[in-house]
C-alpha cells in the first residue's frame, strides 16, 4: 500500500490594498525590498518611507488589482497588476519565506496572467532590480523575456514581458 502525501493547495483571491492581510503582506514585501537593497536591516522609518514613496493604493479597481495567496490556511503571498491600455504591469510579487520553494510564485503568476487575459491585456510587463536574482529566474522560468526599458525609476534595472494572444474563439491565451 502506498501513501499519498497531500500538499496544501495555493488559492488566490482579490483584496483591497487597505485590508489588514494586504497591508501586512505589502509591508513584509517592502521590508524585504529595503533590506535587500541596502544589504542591512531596515532603519527606523525606512519601510514607512518606502511605502509612501511607492504606494500600492492603485492596486484596486479600476486602476489595478491585488491578489493575496494562501498556502493551505496560511496567508503566504501577494502579487499586483496595474492596468495600462492593452497591457498590464506586474508588481509586488512576494512569497513569505516559510512558503518559498512550494510553487507559490508560479501559482501567483498563473493567477495574475488569467486576470490579465480576462481584462483584455495583450501582455504583462514588469521591471525589477539586479539584486532580485530569484525573481528574475522565476519570471524566465514562466515565459517572461527580457525587453528594452519601458519605464524609468531608481530601482528599474531589468524589464520583462510575457505576451498574451487571442485564441480562435477570440479569448486571450498565453503564447
Amino acid at each position: 500500500m502506498t501513501s499519498t502525501i497531500r500538499r496544501p493547495a495555493w488559492v488566490t483571491a482579490a483584496a483591497r490594498p487597505d485590508q489588514p492581510d494586504a497591508r501586512l503582506l505589502l509591508r513584509e514585501y517592502m521590508t524585504e525590498m529595503v533590506v535587500r537593497y541596502h544589504r542591512r536591516p531596515a532603519l527606523p522609518g525606512e519601510v514607512d518611507e518606502a511605502l509612501a514613496e511607492s504606494p500600492s493604493d492603485d492596486l484596486t479597481d479600476p486602476t489595478g488589482l491585488l491578489l493575496l495567496a494562501h498556502h493551505g490556511a496560511d496567508l503566504a503571498g501577494c502579487a499586483g497588476l496595474r492596468w495600462w491600455p492593452e497591457w498590464a504591469e506586474l508588481t509586488r510579487v512576494f512569497i513569505r519565506p516559510a512558503h518559498r520553494g512550494a510553487g507559490g510564485g508560479g501559482a501567483l503568476l498563473a493567477a495574475v496572467e488569467q486576470r490579465a487575459r480576462t481584462a483584455g491585456a495583450d501582455r504583462i510587463r514588469l521591471d525589477t532590480r539586479n539584486d532580485l536574482v530569484e525573481a528574475r529566474a522565476l519570471y524566465a522560468r514562466h515565459g517572461y523575456v527580457e525587453i528594452p526599458a519601458y519605464s524609468q525609476g531608481p530601482y528599474a534595472e531589468h524589464w520583462f514581458e510575457k505576451r498574451l494572444r487571442r485564441g480562435v474563439d477570440g479569448r486571450l491565451r498565453l503564447r
